[in-house]
């Protein structure tokens, strides 16, 4: 999920505590040897509905907030070289971003079809990955090849 989601240890561990007092989850301790107790949580039937009832809501288009297409908005104050390395090097990320989602893909879910259905659901979501980071790359390489022809 941290493709898609980012969140801090700290910022879960709260989460999860705050879940935990509601009756979403529950938790058992693991005493460990050498290391910190762990906590093993598991989702109550309250949390299981109350996920459920969650994912059928209905939710808003993510804003856009991306300094990069700001940069490029502006772009034609400055020099084209500056904007033009920027642009190359989010390429390479995009690449490399896209390259281990390929990478998932073919270790995870090379035959699609024949998914379990909760994996079907995380293959859309890996799909969703692979194709953002494709727009991303073919909008890289048009802005790249307009900023050089400016």
């Amino acid at each position: 999920m941290g493709f898609f989601w980012q969140a801090s240890f700290q910022q879960i561990y709260r989460e999860l505590n705050k879940l935990e007092e509601q009756g979403l989850l529950s938790s058992n301790t693991v005493r460990q040897q050498n290391r910190p107790d762990k906590k093993i949580y598991q989702v109550t039937q309250t949390g299981q509905e109350y996920l459920q009832a969650w994912i059928i809501e209905p939710c808003d288009l993510a804003p856009i907030r991306d300094e990069l297409l700001v940069k490029v908005f502006a772009g034609y104050l400055v020099s084209k070289s500056p904007l033009l390395q920027e642009l190359e090097q989010h390429r390479s990320q995009h690449q490399q971003r896209l390259a281990v989602y390929r990478q998932i893909e073919q270790q995870f879910f090379s035959n699609p079809e024949l998914l379990a259905i909760e994996e079907k659901f995380r293959y859309l979501t890996l799909r969703n990955g692979i194709n953002y980071e494709m727009g991303w790359l073919a909008w890289c390489e048009e802005a790249i090849a307009t900023i050089k022809n400016c």
